[in-house]
């Protein structure tokens, strides 16, 4: 599974046969293979008593702790490892990932460029590494691991899912098509691969899946993830073929099982929305840099499309979306639990020297950006760090997005996040994605009233689409940027886009989604009674614009 080198590895011996010593980790490498980790374990183990320091015993061993999310132990046993064997690029592979999990961003980076210096050769490090590349936003380092994971190994259908994936962030979208295929191909059962397949395709009545789809997701039973994609599929089908209502049934269904696993409780997003309103006006320095422009909102509501338009411009580059503000607030706190957008990372945050903050900021996202003059981060939760944001770096500039609070809820509850990310809990029901966007919408109010304006702005998605240009003149003005016709054409960049909007960004401005909501009736009045009570909605269903 891993590739051991068992020459490579046992720089310590102690006069036994070292037959034996392969023995052990060969019965370790398969165990953990197998998912026998007290096997693989006991193996590991004997092999470290009876020879002494082995890198691979080791490197076994951190990925066995890895997988029971013990990150940092992991990163030790890999330091271990490296310590006896640093030319190896799967420690420096696994090493990321690691470090990734443990939200050390930067560090993860530097271990998965070494590990991609050193010229992995098996397929599996390779795809881990673009695993690494991908998720720190680095696309156009991910999509060439991925090409070479899958040359290595071109039957091995998560290979051939991941290649399509990082295809499709770059805008090949017949590359992305072909290698879904041929993941499916290989793995009927690939849920993930049905799932995004059908999201780049629309469905008609002589091309849809719904027969097979169906009977994947009747034997699912207990598979939340499962569920949850195939039940999507079928609900992007029924919508393609103009069954609305069977969609909405569909997004019922596949989401009811996660939704009481999760058993959401709202008052915990109260809490750290409450917790953002206070993170404002210490009047700390900052530190003083114009690069960063900030694409908040709440997500599948034009943020990519403004992220768009903005990158288009010659000064500007694109960072993706980047956890690395949160993440550098949750480092400089300390505070406990592996959340990272919670009310008490928030509430210490403001403590952190916010010079040291907006610096180690913009470091971190330097090697996405390059020599650019400006970079715009498209992370919509950032929405809950615009104070601090705004104390660490007083010059960048902030603009959040709206959208109608029905078509706002609406298109929550038909994206499929991201299971592992709690911060989306709210979107598996939608009257608490009503409630969710009350919360969204007093924090706006609270940011219109006490930051400064020339630093935060709202810009509305149905504005652009009616005046695309006057919109466009009135965010490049806000961001300290003059004017260029490219931002009209932002659907020719070519940059890549990792979010569900990378299909919608690459085409000109359209008004089809505006008012998706009313197309469901009745079935959304719970939802509208919700935003109604809750003061953005009149009686009419009318935005009420704070």
């Amino acid at each position: 599974m891993f590739g051991a080198a068992l020459s490579d590895v046992t720089e310590f011996v102690r006069g036994i046969d070292l037959s034996q010593l392969a023995s052990l980790l060969s019965t370790a490498n398969q165990a953990l293979a197998g998912k026998d980790y007290k096997r693989a374990h006991e193996a590991c183990i004997q092999a470290l008593q009876g020879y002494g320091p082995n890198a691979e015993a080791y490197f076994l061993l951190g990925v066995l702790t890895a997988e029971h999310d013990n990150h940092a132990k992991a990163v030790e046993l890999f330091d271990r490892a490296l310590a006896l064997q640093d030319k190896d690029a799967r420690l420096h592979a696994h090493r990321a990932r690691a470090l990734l999990a443990s939200n050390q961003r930067e560090a993860s980076r530097l271990a998965a460029l070494r590990a991609a210096t050193l010229g992995p050769k098996d397929a599996l490090t390779r795809d881990t590494i673009g695993v690494v590349f991908t998720r720190l936003g680095d696309h156009a380092a991910a999509v060439s691991l991925f090409e070479e994971a899958v040359k290595s190994n071109p039957d091995h259908a998560d290979y051939q899912y991941n290649l399509a994936s990082s295809r499709q962030f770059a805008g090949d979208f017949e590359g992305a098509k072909q290698a879904y295929r041929r993941a499916i191909k290989l793995d009927g059962n690939l849920y993930k691969a049905w799932s995004a397949l059908i999201s780049l395709e629309t469905q008609t009545a002589e091309n849809q899946q719904i027969e097979t789809l169906t009977r994947m997701f009747d034997t699912s039973e207990g598979d939340e993830d499962r569920l949850l994609h195939l039940g999507h599929a079928l609900a992007k089908t029924c919508e393609d073929l103009g069954d609305d209502a069977a969609s909405l049934q569909w997004l019922g269904q596949a989401k009811a099982a996660r939704k009481v696993s999760l058993d959401y409780k709202p008052s915990a997003d109260e809490a750290v929305f409450a917790a953002a309103r206070q993170s404002a006006g210490t009047g700390a320095t900052g530190y003083d840099s114009e690069r960063p422009i900030f694409v908040v909102g709440l997500p599948r509501t034009g943020t990519t499309l403004v992220e768009r338009i903005l990158s288009s411009h010659s000064d500007v580059a694109s960072v993706g979306e980047l956890a690395n503000f949160s993440t550098l607030c949750k480092q400089a706190t300390g505070t406990a639990g592996n959340l990272v957008m919670d009310a008490p990372t928030l509430r210490a945050a403001r403590l952190a020297d916010m010079t040291s903050l907006g610096k180690s900021y913009e470091d971190s996202a330097a090697h996405l950006f390059g020599d650019a003059p400006r970079f715009v981060d498209k992370m919509p939760l950032n929405i809950l760090y615009a104070g601090l944001i705004q104390q660490a770096l007083p010059n960048a500039r902030i603009v959040c997005v709206r959208r109608h609070p029905m078509d706002a809820c609406l298109s929550n509850y038909r994206q499929l996040f991201a299971t592992s990310f709690s911060y989306y809990n709210y979107a598996y029901d939608l009257d608490d994605c009503g409630r969710y966007y009350l919360l969204f919408d007093q924090l706006c109010a609270h940011w219109r009233a006490s930051l400064p304006a020339d630093r935060y702005m709202e810009i509305c998605y149905e504005d652009v689409i009616a005046d695309q240009e006057g919109e466009t003149r009135r965010l490049l003005s806000h961001c300290g940027l003059d004017w260029q016709d490219a931002c009209l054409d932002f659907h020719n960049q070519t940059g890549a886009v990792a979010t569900a909007s990378s299909v919608q960004v690459r085409q000109p401005l359209y008004s089809s989604s505006i008012g998706r909501w009313k197309r469901h009736g009745a079935a959304l009045d719970s939802l509208r009674a919700v935003l109604t009570q809750g003061g953005v909605l009149d009686d009419a269903g009318e935005w009420l614009r704070g």
